[in-house]
């Protein structure tokens, strides 16, 4: 049916979707100009690469040895399809990566993908394994009595599905006995129905577990701002770029996003609390609640027959995100730091190994501690100082530029800023704290991007003027200067077909240099664009789970951020919605210069429409035709021209909008 179809593509606002890994690069055809062709690395490029890797800690072999330990096998075919036979990652996408980094890429994240590139199922300890490079996160495979416990599913069910097959393959067929998720972001629950089935979960077969809120921070977190954090992701993850020493990098805690099927599963048991204990398919289980760190919604396993620590997030090969670039609220420093710090005392003395759901492991109890230690302090540090500097009356950019990691803390390769940075990340927690106004009064009200770039190009005495400061800051290796000059040229006057190649140069030399792949991924996207167009990213598709999951009142809350009230006219009314199969009803008012959702219904309604949730979905959010959805079983009572009214007053679905350009 074309409208399950459509339905089932449907975008809304359940989650900022991340572009999927491109598989190989699209075929090569001359520019036709190559001034907006791809740059090698510059001789400021070449040299700053040369100053990284003087500055790099001594490599003593741990991490090598770490990522290959117990490796047991992989895919004999490294290319997972979906049913259709659309490739939707490939396991080998990185074979490339070894010896040498190449001039363009940042000898540090390098050496990162070298070892994240690593794939296939490895032992971790009598009766615990992990699928490592199957997608971006890992799934934690633990030997129950009956059957496997696995520890995040995936991203999607092909690559869950696939992941699953290895085990089987290599350590002998068995049920999945239950599903555990780690927390609230899609890789690491969206591949769930690739290894378990719903009916099995309603038959009481399956255990799922999660922790507390997880259900709703993994159907909500991104609702509202869902549009503008996908496009963003795009840029976050590399959109448009392929795997190459001139174009993406993996993601800094992992490789690509599988661009499959993100389905989901609700959990049977919740974990509420720090030292709560479940005995799963006769494995004793330790939890802790770490919420609020790198998610709403997470908790650790321990494992004390093995001794494995599960960290899922809190703890990775790399410093995190304290605010992702996609977008998303900001983190708690302070408390990540706490939670971190609770880990070594719980468990730090008792585990022979750390596992996380991004990476490679830690083996040896001091190895553990030293790891949560340092960590720690890591985190610790940028909150503290951020706060420090920050009372001193320094603005977020001023502690940005200042704030820099110290050589001890350095010194272990998982602090580097593969994925967040600490530039990033002081921002951050200034943000977390006082918001984004840092008191100069001259930033409280500025001209925007496009007006302000116009009035400094004139300022600085017209474009061609612009242009070539730009240019002589880039001929210097000022690229962070020369972006600055020729973005507010772009800005000022998109056609201007040099300043936007200038500006393309400038961006892509600063991504050959960054540590972090998602700042690398931020500026050769934007790069990309620049000399070729917005292109659309293949995105993971997204199920009815994902739907169904969503509250009601969440969904009307995102449709109300679309109403145009000049489209209304001041016109009052109330609508009820009637959702049979789910016994819900809501009612929208409007108040002539608002949408107001409610469950329940509301008095003196213009105008009820009664339907399954979906064909109401197709109708607010797809904007299909009210005659087509009324033919699928759509019924309208009352005031017609008043649903009208309405419909005509939403928006659009955002789509893809620009940003390396106004």
């Amino acid at each position: 049916m074309e409208l399950r179809a459509r339905m089932m593509r449907l975008a809304l606002a359940t989650a900022a979707f991340l572009p999927g890994l491109a598989l190989a690069a699209p075929p090569a055809s001359p520019p036709a100009d190559p001034a907006l062709s791809s740059k090698p690395a510059s001789a400021a490029t070449v040299a700053a690469q040369q100053a990284v890797a003087a500055a790099l800690p001594q490599e003593d072999g741990r991490d090598a040895a770490f990522a290959a330990q117990g490796f047991v096998a992989s895919a004999a075919d490294p290319v997972i399809r979906d049913a259709a036979g659309r490739a939707v990652w490939n396991v080998a996408a990185y074979d490339w990566v070894k010896g040498p980094a190449p001039a363009s890429v940042n000898p540090s994240l390098w050496r990162e993908v070298g070892l994240l590139k690593q794939h296939g199922l490895f032992a971790v300890a009598d009766g615990v394994w992990q699928v490592r490079g199957f997608d971006v996160s890992n799934m934690t495979v633990i030997r129950g009595a009956t059957g496997w416990v696995l520890v995040d599913p995936l991203t999607t069910k092909e690559t869950a599905a696939a992941a699953l097959a290895l085990v089987n393959a290599q350590l002998g067929a068995r049920p999945v006995s239950a599903v555990i998720y780690s927390h609230s972001h899609a890789d690491h629950f969206g591949g769930v129905r690739g290894v378990i089935a719903e009916a099995d979960v309603a038959a009481g077969k399956v255990q799922v577990l999660a922790p507390a809120h997880f259900i709703e921070e993994s159907a909500s977190e991104n609702i509202l701002a869902g549009a503008a954090m996908g496009r963003r992701a795009q840029y976050q993850f590399g959109g448009g770029l392929v795997p190459g020493a001139q174009g993406q990098m993996g993601s800094g805690i992992g490789l690509g996003v599988s661009s499959g099927t993100i389905t989901l599963i609700a959990p049977t048991d919740t974990i509420a609390r720090t030292g709560d204990t479940r005995v799963v398919d006769g494995v004793p289980m330790e939890f802790q609640i770490v919420s609020g760190s790198e998610a709403p919604s997470e908790l650790n396993v321990y494992l004390p027959g093995p001794k494995v620590l599960l960290s899922a997030e809190m703890s990775t090969c790399s410093l995190h995100n304290i605010l992702t670039p996609r977008g998303a609220k900001v983190r708690d420093t302070r408390a990540w730091a706490g939670y971190l710090d609770e880990a070594l005392h719980l468990y730090g003395g008792r585990s022979d190994a750390v596992i996380s759901s991004h990476c490679w492991p830690r083996f040896g109890q001091a190895e553990v501690s030293r790891m949560l230690a340092s960590q720690r302090d890591n985190y610790r540090l940028l909150h503290d100082q951020t706060l420090r500097l920050m009372n001193k009356g320094e603005t977020p950019t001023e502690i940005a530029e200042e704030l820099v990691q110290p050589a001890a803390i350095a010194a272990d390769w998982f602090n580097h800023g593969y994925y967040g940075t600490y530039s990033h990340n002081a921002k951050a927690v200034y943000q977390f704290y006082l918001g984004w106004y840092d008191a100069v009064p001259a930033n409280l009200n500025p001209w925007p991007a496009a007006e302000r770039s116009k009035r400094l190009v004139a300022a600085i005495g017209g474009p061609a003027k612009v242009l070539a400061q730009g240019r002589a800051a880039m001929k210097a290796g000022d690229y962070r200067w020369a972006s600055e000059l020729l973005s507010a040229a772009v800005f000022a006057d998109p056609a201007n077909k040099a300043a936007r190649a200038a500006l393309a140069d400038s961006y892509e030399q600063q991504g050959y240099q960054a540590e972090s792949a998602i700042w690398r991924n931020q500026f050769l996207a934007a790069a990309n664009e620049l000399r070729n167009g917005r292109i659309s990213s293949a995105t993971s598709s997204q199920s009815q789970d994902m739907i169904a999951a969503v509250p009601t009142q969440l969904l009307l809350d995102s449709v109300a951020t679309r109403i145009d009230p000049a489209k209304l006219a001041g016109r009052k009314m109330a609508i009820n919605l009637v959702m049979p199969e789910r016994g819900e009803t809501a009612g929208v008012e409007l108040t002539g210069t608002a949408m107001l959702a409610r469950m329940g219904a509301a008095t003196g309604a213009a105008a009820t429409l009664t339907a399954p949730r979906r064909l109401l979905l197709g109708l607010l959010f797809l904007k299909m035709p009210l005659a087509q959805l009324e033919a699928a079983g759509l019924k309208v009572e009352g005031d017609r021209a008043a649903v009208e009214a309405w419909l005509a007053a939403l928006d659009a679905m955002p789509g893809a909008f620009n940003i390396a350009e106004p």
